[in-house]
């Protein structure tokens, strides 16, 4: 799964922006900027904060899309315990808040 990346094309689509444009308005280097597009590397949580400052759109919202992409990154080809291990992950969390 790419959910930030899909996020950031369908943002950068809406503005009718190339990848290079957005690369170089976001100091990533394009090569690298279409792996993040395409879920193949994962963004920097700095990066993120960047990007979503520069689409004007909620940094809440896209860094919860780029900490869902590493779990699922995590969980992958654990399909039978995953969800076991998000509500244990869970539980834990709600007690330490």
């Amino acid at each position: 799964d790419m959910l930030f990346g899909n996020k950031i094309r369908e943002l950068r689509d809406k503005q009718g922006l190339l990848q290079c444009q957005l690369a170089a308005a976001s100091e990533i280097d394009t090569p690298m900027f279409s792996k993040i597009e395409r879920g193949d590397r994962r963004a920097k949580r700095s990066q993120v904060t960047m990007l979503a400052e520069y689409f004007h759109v909620d940094e809440k919202e896209m860094l919860t899309l780029w900490l869902a992409d590493k779990i699922l990154d995590a969980l992958e080809g654990e399909n039978s315990l995953a969800l076991d291990a998000i509500g244990v992950a869970e539980k834990t969390i709600r007690q330490s808040r």
